[in-house]
C-alpha cells in the first residue's frame, strides 16, 4: 500500500490535514478521558459523564474511556462498558469507545455480551479498543500471568471477535444476546511495537497509538511513525485501514497559563514512570512534558505544533486528551471547547451537524 492510498487525516486521498487554512475532507475527533479528578469519587464520574455530553454537543466524534483496576489517585474505571452505557442514555450522536479495555482481564464471550448490550441501547454507536495492558498487580489480582499478556490477548481477541460476528462461540449452538451488529471495523488495538502493529493489520483491526512512547529517547511520534508505516504496509483487507492518533493536547489562554495547569500533574506521573523505568530517573517538567508529548498553551501554537506531528498526516482520528494533567471540570470543558472550536477547524475537521451522526464516514 502506498502513502496515496492511505485515508489520512482529512479523509481518503489525502496527504492529511491542510497546513495553508484551506478546506481539507473531513477526519474524525475524539476524546479520551482516565477518569481522574479531585475530591469526591462521585464528583469524577459525574464530571467525566458531564465531558461525554458537552463533547456531543460540540460535536466530537468520538468519546474514549481507559479501563484501570488500580486506583490512577482520584478515580480511575475498572467497568467502562457500564460506564458507556450511561453515556449512552445522555448523548445523542457521539460514538463511544474503549482505549482500551485490557482483554486478558475480561471473559471475551461477557465482554461481547456488553459490548453489544451498549450497542443496541446507543443505536450502534459502540467502538471497542483492546490491549494487554501491563500491571503486573491487575493481573495477580484476576489471577493471570502477565508475562502471558500478548498471548492472552492474542486468544482473547479471536473470541471476541466471532462473538460479534454472531459465531458459536463456548459451547455448541451458543451465540451472544442480543445478536451484535457489524463490528467488522469497529475493533481496534493499542500496540507499542511495529510487530504489534503488523498483527492489529493482519488481524483486521484498527490501529491505536498512545498519547508516549515508553523507553525511548527519541520524540514519540518518532518512534510511532515507522509503526503506523508498518501497519499500513500490512494491510490487505478492502477497507480503508484507520489509524487513532491520542495526543495530549491542552489548549488555554496562552502557554504560561497552560504550564501553571498542568505543569505539576504531568511532571508527577512522569516521575512515577521513571519509578519503574519507562522515562529516566531525575526528570525535570520541561522533558516530562516532552515525554508525554504535550501540545499545549494558546490554539495557535498547538495547531502549529501539530502540523509539525509525524504521525499526524497518516491518522484518521485524532483523540486528544489531557491526562496525566487532572485540572478543574471547568478547565476540562473549556479545553474541550478550544480544541473543537480552533485547534481542530484550524485542521480541517468540520462538526457532525445534528443530522448527520457520528457514524458517517465510517
Amino acid at each position: 500500500m502506498t502513502m496515496t492510498d492511505v485515508p489520512a487525516l482529512g479523509g481518503p486521498a489525502t496527504d492529511g490535514p491542510a497546513t495553508d487554512g484551506s478546506a481539507s475532507p473531513r477526519f474524525r475527533l475524539g476524546f479520551l478521558t482516565h477518569v481522574q479528578g479531585p475530591g469526591e469519587l462521585a464528583s469524577t464520574y459525574d464530571h467525566a459523564q458531564e465531558l461525554f455530553v458537552v463533547a456531543d454537543e460540540l460535536g466530537f466524534d468520538v468519546g474514549w474511556v481507559a479501563q484501570h483496576h488500580v486506583s490512577l489517585g482520584g478515580g480511575g474505571l475498572p467497568s467502562p462498558w457500564t460506564f458507556l452505557a450511561y453515556a449512552a442514555a445522555r448523548t445523542r450522536r457521539i460514538r463511544l469507545a474503549t482505549a482500551i479495555t485490557i482483554l486478558p482481564l475480561e471473559d471475551p464471550v461477557r465482554l461481547a455480551e456488553d459490548v453489544s448490550v451498549v450497542d443496541t441501547l446507543s443505536g450502534g454507536r459502540v467502538e471497542i479498543g483492546v490491549g494487554s495492558g501491563g500491571s503486573e498487580l491487575e493481573y495477580a489480582a484476576f489471577g493471570r500471568d502477565v508475562g502471558r499478556r500478548r498471548e492472552l490477548t492474542s486468544e482473547g481477541l479471536a473470541v471476541l471477535r466471532k462473538a460479534l460476528a454472531n459465531e458459536e462461540v463456548g459451547a455448541p449452538g451458543f451465540t451472544i444476546q442480543p445478536p451484535a451488529r457489524d463490528f467488522t471495523d469497529r475493533i481496534w488495538q493499542g500496540v507499542f511495537s511495529a510487530p504489534g502493529a503488523e498483527y492489529a493489520a493482519a488481524s483486521g483491526s484498527n490501529l491505536l497509538l498512545n498519547r508516549a512512547a515508553y523507553g525511548y529517547d527519541e520524540p514519540t511520534d518518532a518512534v510511532q511513525r515507522p509503526w503506523a508505516d508498518a501497519y499500513l504496509a500490512a494491510w490487505n483487507l478492502p477497507r480503508p485501514p484507520r489509524i487513532g492518533l491520542s495526543r495530549f493536547v491542552f489548549p488555554s489562554a496562552d502557554r504560561r497559563t497552560a504550564l501553571a495547569q498542568i505543569g505539576p500533574h504531568v511532571l508527577a506521573a512522569a516521575q512515577r514512570f521513571s519509578g519503574h523505568g519507562a522515562f529516566p530517573k531525575g526528570i525535570d517538567t520541561d522533558e516530562a512534558l516532552r515525554r508525554f508529548h504535550s501540545f499545549y498553551g494558546h490554539p495557535e501554537e498547538i495547531v502549529a505544533q501539530l502540523r509539525q506531528e509525524q504521525v499526524l498526516p497518516v491518522a484518521t482520528d485524532l483523540i486528544a486528551q489531557f491526562n496525566p494533567a487532572v485540572v478543574d471540570h471547568d478547565v476540562a470543558i473549556r479545553a474541550l471547547e478550544l480544541i473543537a472550536t480552533e485547534v481542530a477547524p484550524a485542521l480541517g475537521w468540520k462538526p457532525a451537524s445534528p443530522a448527520q451522526p457520528a457514524l458517517a464516514g465510517l
